[in-house]
């Protein structure tokens, strides 16, 4: 695959990769007993985003994704 494609195809598949994660392990406020809600914030807005670990996660999950399709690329040809 070519490099500026193999860019595309991994930037792509880690942006999907990310909206499919970050939903994992989150509780809203609204969920979460004992959290006062600071004014201004909506009762769905997550206590602890845990940003760091599912960009990490996002990473190694879109590189093995990313690694099975050009192993398929190429061997397919």
């Amino acid at each position: 695959m070519p490099l500026p494609l193999a860019l595309a195809t991994y930037f792509t598949l880690w942006w999907v990769t990310l909206f499919a994660i970050l939903p994992f392990g989150v509780k809203s406020q609204a969920e979460t007993p004992g959290i006062e809600q600071p004014k201004g914030t909506d009762k769905g807005a997550p206590v602890a985003p845990m940003m760091v670990k599912k960009a990490i996660a996002t990473t190694l999950a879109s590189g093995v994704i990313f690694a099975a399709l050009d192993a398929y690329v190429y061997w397919a040809g």
